[in-house]
């Protein structure tokens, strides 16, 4: 295998700010995570040439055409509500490139089980002193910031946590998506009524802390991976390689925000006045202003990601069962 290169320098993901209060930190998102997993490429056996996925009708096995093809919402058992594109582009939460933070909780408050994608943050644009600020009060206090973060027109709830000399912001699953503990067949949370002995639970525990040590992750490493790369060392010295005409990248624009940094003490102290909830709406909409042209500002607030005006929406039908098909 050749040699492996210098890894290329960290790539900005989603650019805005944080906001809390009145106290606006301009910021950037990096990934904080690089999959080191197998990835195995599809290819035709006869030529060599990457095969990809194709859109099969699943009950002709025939192919569709993409402008043949909606998108609906199962309701009941076979029963679909069928949805444009332009009310589906209505639905789609308004972007603010704000992590607008709603609350703080006790730092050991949310369960692992809500935690789903963490991102690495970083101030930008002179935000330095507030984002040191910020990660230091949450490290005081012992709490971390819950918010609300539109990430490629979708919504997520967001843990922000200081960790070292940074912070991370930690996409969380939402309530709903947890399934709740009650079907399980677990065994009481009485120690006694699961049938545990003193005795058990001393030998239990002297064994915990005979097996326990300090966390260092590079001491696990993926066997799997660890094979596979061993194989494929294997059939590049004996020269057992094919070629295969490689796709050109297709490049992403990163978005873009810029933020206006004023006294941090007098933001404070307005917060403080005016009750921190109340004053963060005001400051979300604030640097959504600062970051819409002049000519696009009067009328645009009413207008969708599709460019239409918002519809009012109907009144939600309950349902039993909701899939996307």
């Amino acid at each position: 295998m050749p040699a492996s290169k210098k890894a290329p320098a960290p790539r900005v993901l989603w650019k805005g700010a944080i906001s809390f209060g009145l106290v606006h930190i301009p910021v950037a998102l990096y990934a904080a995570t690089v999959d080191h997993g197998i990835d195995f490429d599809w290819l035709d056996k006869r030529t060599m040439d990457p095969v990809g996925y194709k859109r099969i009708n699943k009950k002709t096995g025939k192919d569709i055409a993409r402008e043949q093809i909606v998108k609906g919402i199962e309701y009941e058992d076979g029963q679909y509500v069928v949805l444009s594109d332009e009310e589906i582009a209505q639905a789609y939460p308004r972007t603010t490139q704000t992590v607008e933070i709603q609350t703080f909780v006790p730092a050991d408050s949310i369960p692992f089980v809500y935690l789903e994608r963490p991102y690495y943050v970083a101030p930008i644009n002179r935000g330095g002193k507030v984002y040191a600020l910020l990660r230091e009060t949450l490290q005081r206090t012992g709490r971390i910031g819950v918010a609300r973060v539109v990430i490629q027109t979708r919504q997520h709830l967001a843990a922000l946590i200081p960790v070292g000399p940074g912070l991370v912001l930690n996409l969380l699953r939402w309530g709903a998506d947890i399934r709740p503990w009650k079907d399980l067949p677990l065994p009481a949370e009485d120690a006694k009524k699961a049938g545990l002995t003193e005795k058990e639970l001393k030998m239990a525990r002297e064994l915990v802390e005979d097996m326990s040590s300090a966390w260092n992750a590079d001491a696990f490493q993926d066997s799997f991976k660890d094979e596979i790369l061993h194989l494929v060392d294997k059939k590049v010295e004996a020269g057992e390689t094919e070629s295969v005409t490689k796709q050109e990248p297709v490049e992403e624009a990163t978005g873009r925000s810029s933020a206006k940094i004023v006294d941090l003490t007098e933001l404070l102290q307005r917060s403080l006045r005016k009750g921190g909830r109340a004053a963060a709406g005001k400051a979300a909409e604030k640097a959504e202003e600062d970051e819409t042209p002049p000519s696009k500002k009067k009328g645009a607030s009413r207008k969708t990601a599709a460019g239409h005006a918002p519809r009012k929406r109907p009144a939600a039908r309950k349902t039993s069962r909701r899939k996307a098909a």
